[in-house]
């Protein structure tokens, strides 16, 4: 896996949106109850971007049709049937790093 700094500095964990760019993938990082988390930021229901909505409840909210998304999971709401991506978060003392995995990872977890 390789780690990717996201943001510079520190964030506060309070409740907040920001989109970010890491490898043309546009992330967005969640603040939320003290911990920071990593997620896909555009909607997989209407492509909307997800750092434009809000989160509550541990679900982050699409500003468009109010689809819901479990930030430690991914997973949608019972019914929606989709999923954002997840990413792993460690926080530094130089920033904020997201992990990724590598093509070559990928090839190695397809033929374990």
């Amino acid at each position: 896996m390789d780690w990717h700094k996201a943001y510079n500095g520190k964030l506060n964990a309070t409740t907040f949106l920001l989109r970010v760019k890491i490898n043309g993938k546009n992330l967005c990082l969640v603040g939320f109850e003290d911990n920071i988390y990593a997620v896909g930021a555009i909607c997989p229901h209407a492509g909307a971007d997800l750092s434009g909505g809000w989160c509550s409840d541990g679900k982050l909210i699409c500003p468009f049709h109010r689809y819901s998304y479990d930030i430690k999971t991914g997973k949608g709401d019972p019914g929606q049937n989709d999923y954002i991506d997840t990413y792993p978060v460690q926080v530094r003392d130089d920033g904020v790093y997201i992990g990724m995995h590598s093509f070559t990872d990928k090839i190695k977890m397809m033929f374990k």
